[in-house]
C-alpha cells in the first residue's frame, strides 16, 4: 500500500507547507469522495499564522514508516527506550561527531604542544567523546521542547518524539536533567579549568532554538557551541590556554560550522520562509555560495595560523591541505536547491574534519614515538 518510493519521498521531502484546509463544505465533500479520506478527522481551522497543516492518513503512515526504516540499530533497544534514543538523535550520529571534531583538534594540538603522555590524551579524548554525545543530545531535547508545536505542522518532523506525543514535555524535561547531570559529571572528571569554560557554553546551547525566531543568524549560536571544544581541549590535557593557538583554532571551527550549517539550512528554506523561521540560508539566498567560499578562505587561514603558532609538522600541513581541498570540492558540488545534496554535504563534513584531525594526530604520535 505504501511503496518504497513514497516512504523515501516523505523522508527526504523539504519542509514545505501543505495545502491549507479547504473552506468550502462542498469542496471538502468532493475531496473525501475522490481520495477516500472519510476516516480523516475534521481539519482544524487555519490559525492566524497560517501554519496549521492537514496530513492525510497516508501521509502520516508514510512518515511513520520512514521513521521506522531509519531507526537502524535503535530497533534492537527496548521499545520504551526508542523515543528517548531518538531524542538524542542516536540514529543520526553526524551531529555528535561534528561537535566532537573541534574538541579533537584542541586536545591533540595541546597534547603536541606540551608533549602530553598518551594516557592523558586518551583519557581526555574518551571523556570528550561521551560529552559530545550527551551535550548534543541535550541540545536536541531543548530544541524539540521549544519547537513542539512547529514540528507538528511539518510532515518531515511530525514524527519526532515530543511532537508526536510519544514523549511528553515533562518527560523530556526530566530526561534533559539526566543528560545535564551526565554532562556535569564529565566536566568534573576533567581538570578544574575545564569547568568554568564548559559552564560558559551553556547559555549558547540554550539560546540557539530561540535565535532562529528573531535573527537571520542563528548559525552564529550553533557555531559557537560546536567549536567550543577547541578551547576546552587545552586545559583538558594540562596545557595552558594559549590564545595565540586556541584562538585561531576556535575561529577555524566557528567558520567551518557556519559553512556546513548554512548549507544545511538550505534544506528547509521553503518551509522556513513560510513559517517565519530565520536562517543564513534565507538571508544570503543566491549569495550563499560566494559568501561560503569567502568563509572557507578565512577558515583555512585560521587553521593554518593555529598550526604555525603551535609549531606543527608535515602531517598537519599535508592532511590539513587535503581536508580543505575536499571541503572546497564539496562546496562546489553541492546543489543548494536540492535538500538531498545539502544533507550529503552536511554528512560529508565528518570525513573532512577527521582528515584535518589526522594530520594533527600524526604529528603528535610522531613526536611521542620517533
Amino acid at each position: 500500500m505504501f511503496p518504497g518510493l513514497l516512504i523515501k519521498r516523505a523522508f527526504h521531502a523539504p519542509r514545505t507547507r501543505l495545502l491549507s484546509p479547504l473552506r468550502s463544505t462542498w469542496t471538502q465533500c468532493q475531496l473525501v469522495r475522490h481520495i477516500n479520506l472519510t476516516s480523516t478527522p475534521t481539519p482544524k481551522p487555519i490559525s492566524d499564522s497560517g501554519l496549521d497543516q492537514v496530513f492525510t492518513p497516508e501521509q502520516r503512515e508514510a512518515a511513520r514508516l520512514a521513521r521506522l526504516a531509519n531507526l537502524g540499530w535503535l530497533k534492537k533497544l527496548p521499545e520504551k527506550w526508542i523515543p528517548y534514543a531518538e531524542l538524542l538523535r542516536l540514529e543520526k550520529p553526524v551531529g555528535s561527531l561534528l561537535l566532537l571534531i573541534p574538541s579533537l583538534w584542541g586536545i591533540t594540538m595541546a597534547s603536541y604542544a606540551v608533549q602530553a603522555p598518551l594516557t592523558t590524551f586518551l583519557y581526555a579524548t574518551s571523556l570528550f567523546t561521551v560529552g559530545a554525545l550527551v551535550m548534543r543530545g541535550a541540545g536536541c531535547v531543548i530544541n524539540d521542547m521549544l519547537d513542539k508545536d512547529l514540528d507538528r505542522k511539518v510532515l518531515r518532523t511530525t514524527e519526532r518524539p515530543i511532537a508526536s506525543g510519544r514523549v511528553s514535555r515533562g518527560q523530556a524535561f526530566t530526561f534533559l536533567g539526566v543528560q545535564m547531570s551526565l554532562g556535569l559529571a564529565v566536566l568534573l572528571a576533567l581538570p578544574f579549568e575545564c569547568f568554568y569554560l564548559g559552564a560558559l557554553s551553556l547559555p549558547f546551547i540554550s539560546a540557539y532554538p530561540l535565535f532562529k525566531r528573531f535573527t537571520y543568524y542563528p548559525q552564529i549560536m550553533i557555531s559557537i557551541c560546536f567549536s567550543w571544544g577547541a578551547l576546552l581541549g587545552f586545559p583538558a590535557v594540562g596545557a595552558p590556554l594559549d590564545l595565540w593557538v586556541a584562538g585561531p583554532l576556535f575561529a577555524s571551527g566557528f567558520w567551518w560550522s557556519m559553512i556546513y550549517d548554512s548549507i544545511y539550512a538550505h534544506q528547509d528554506k521553503a518551509f522556513d520562509k513560510e513559517a517565519g523561521v530565520k536562517s543564513t540560508a534565507l538571508k544570503w539566498q543566491e549569495k550563499t555560495r560566494p559568501i561560503v567560499n569567502s568563509l572557507f578562505v578565512v577558515q583555512a587561514a585560521c587553521f593554518a595560523a593555529a598550526g604555525v603558532m603551535n609549531g606543527m609538522g608535515l602531517g598537519f600541513y599535508t592532511l590539513g591541505s587535503y581536508g580543505f581541498y575536499r571541503l572546497f570540492s564539496k562546496i562546489k558540488q553541492t546543489n543548494l536547491d536540492d535538500p538531498a545534496s545539502c544533507w550529503k554535504f552536511f554528512t560529508d563534513n565528518v570525513k573532512t574534519g577527521l582528515f584535518m584531525w589526522y594530520g594533527i594526530l600524526i604529528d603528535y604520535l610522531w613526536m611521542l614515538f620517533m
